[in-house]
């Protein structure tokens, strides 16, 4: 008994593992995409292949390799599916379906909800999430395939940029990027920022900071400045 428990073990942590590295293979392969980006096709595709993963994992009754061919199978359909939807529009239309008006002027499309069985509650809910209260205030608001809606409002009530109201616009030094971390400066943002360690070591300085391992975290700003936390900073 003892025996096949320890075999039972093994055997589970290496197709685990061997699922775990196939997986993270196949996603790399399938490209990147923020999870609030996926459309309904590719969540229930990725739930589809980790489902496939997890079994090829933990049930003895499934074959290794029959889950490992049922995996590749499936990886290389959506691959597909995402090759031809990128050259034929008509085709991704049939597939992730299309953004679909849902008020226009501060009226609600009755038929845009019903096709896109869509409960007035949600619309409202959404809404508030985006801080509006009324409907009259929307110029549009258009549910997209990954069901988020975006909305515009009326020009009386959008707010206002620099432009509106003619402040001088001053164009960023920089993009926010981490310098310091955990008392280790990333030299990976410095190289493509064109910075240098150097450079690093007298901003510290300026802010009475000597070593480069006192710091918790340092973050680069817009204006060239440097954002410090030190690692004795309590609040």
């Amino acid at each position: 008994m003892e025996n096949f428990f320890e075999m039972d073990f093994w055997a589970i942590s290496l197709k685990t593992t061997l699922s775990f590295l196939v997986l993270l293979i196949l996603a790399r392969l399938l490209g990147k995409k923020q999870l609030s980006q996926l459309t309904f096709f590719h969540y229930i595709t990725g739930i589809t292949i980790g489902s496939i993963a997890a079994d090829m994992a933990s049930q003895s009754e499934t074959p290794f390799m029959g889950g490992f061919l049922s995996l590749i199978c499936w990886t290389v359909l959506t691959g597909l599916t995402s090759y031809i939807s990128m050259k034929f529009p008509t085709f991704r239309t049939w597939i992730d379906d299309e953004p679909t008006i849902i008020i226009k002027d501060g009226e609600i499309s009755v038929k845009s909800l019903k096709s896109s069985r869509l409960h007035m509650d949600d619309v409202l809910m959404m809404l508030r999430e985006q801080s509006i209260f009324s409907i009259q205030d929307v110029h549009y608001a258009i549910l997209e395939t990954n069901g988020e809606l975006s909305v515009m409002k009326k020009v009386g009530l959008q707010e206002a940029t620099k432009q509106d109201v003619k402040i001088p616009l001053t164009l960023p030094l920089f993009l926010p990027s981490e310098i310091i971390s955990d008392g280790k400066i990333v030299k990976k943002n410095l190289e493509e920022l064109d910075l240098s360690e150097e450079w690093v070591m007298k901003k510290l300085k300026k802010h009475g900071v000597n070593s480069v391992s006192d710091v918790f975290y340092a973050q680069l700003q817009t204006n060239g400045s440097l954002y410090i936390s030190l690692r004795d900073n309590g609040i």
